[in-house]
């Protein structure tokens, strides 16, 4: 942070602050010396910056009551309206750019006039977003991260390539492969999904591809620009469309084919990822639903919710395990 940045930081804090804050409160949340500190108060002083010193064992540096920075006028929707997306970012395990998230609340508080300073403040108080809630059918596994970065720095820099039209480089590894390569990535978007951010990016003479961002266990600037100008949507791959192909792949490599009733695939339908299983109607009152799973529990598990009508056909050897699970079920029934 260079001095002005830091002025500007010192400003804002004060501004945004109703008690006096110490030098060596300012030193510890900017990160430098409390001499530095003294010497960028007393250059705010001399181009006019109301700030003075209050004596006392709780004193500290303040603003002139009523000084305002900036023109930008706000009405109390607009400025509240991007403190909740403010907060909402705030809220994801990885944020991008997440240094600057905390200056940008305090220039969007600080560039309010103060009859709107207190409301929007008691609007962060007030709105509040719950964690993203534990997904039973579809559990995240648990993974070893073999990566030094955190996932914010991994989509900062990713986003940074977008920004700048700069090609990145990533070392990505596959826990499905259980192997590390490297690949160079012309970036097209980010997006998030069940709290975890995917970036897509496209290898030279390929289509885009994801690529989840906590897999990444290296990524820095290319010098390769990008020149390609084909415009890129994001909202093209919302919905989770790249699940077809993916499910359909799976398919092929650990097919499991379920027969269920209309009713019961109406169901699976709506759910965010069997939605995007193969569903063929056969009969009036059957279904044929085709994905892929290697994890024989899982399979089950869903089978078992289903209920009367549902049937595992494929794997077939998996069948006889099946009965002798739904057997033992019985059996607690009449255990007396």
């Amino acid at each position: 942070m260079n001095r002005f940045d830091r002025a500007m930081a010192i400003l804002l804090l004060l501004r945004n602050s109703k008690l006096p804050l110490s030098a060596a409160e300012l030193a510890r949340r900017l990160e430098v010396s409390k001499r530095t500190i003294y010497r960028d108060v007393e250059a705010l002083a001399e181009v006019g910056v109301p700030v003075y010193a209050e004596p006392g064992r709780d004193g500290g540096f303040k603003l002139m009551e009523g000084y305002f920075i900036s023109p930008i006028a706000f009405s109390v929707g607009e400025a509240t309206s991007l403190l909740i997306g403010l907060a909402l970012l705030d809220r994801l395990r990885a944020k991008p750019f997440a240094n600057e998230l905390e200056m940008a609340r305090q220039k969007l508080l600080a560039v309010v006039p103060d009859h709107l300073h207190d409301i929007l403040r008691q609007a962060e108080q007030l709105i509040g977003f719950e964690d993203l809630p534990h997904d039973v059918f579809h559990p995240e596994p648990s993974e070893i991260s073999l990566s030094e970065l955190s996932e914010a720095q991994v989509i900062t820099v990713f986003l940074q390539g977008i920004l700048e039209r700069h090609a990145v480089e990533i070392a990505y590894f596959s826990p499905y492969s259980k192997t590390r390569r490297n690949y160079v990535l012309s970036p097209n978007g980010i997006l998030w999904d069940r709290n975890h951010w995917y970036l897509v990016g496209q290898r030279q003479s390929t289509s885009p591809s994801l690529w989840r961002a906590d897999r990444v266990m290296g990524i820095t600037r290319h010098s390769h620009p990008i020149r390609d100008t084909t415009p890129f949507y994001v909202v093209d791959w919302l919905g989770r469309k790249w699940l077809d192909d993916a499910i359909s792949n799976w398919a092929e490599m650990s097919p499991v084919v379920i027969r269920m009733t209309p009713a019961q695939a109406e169901r699976l339908q709506r759910d965010w990822y069997y939605g995007h299983a193969q569903f063929e109607n056969i009969a009036p009152d059957a279904v044929l639903m085709r994905f892929g799973e290697g994890n024989q529990a899982w399979v089950f598990e869903l089978v078992r919710w289903l209920g009367h009508g549902a049937e595992l056909i494929e794997p077939h050897t998996w069948r006889e395990a099946f009965v002798a699970e739904m057997q033992a079920i019985v059996a607690t029934y009449h255990a007396d």
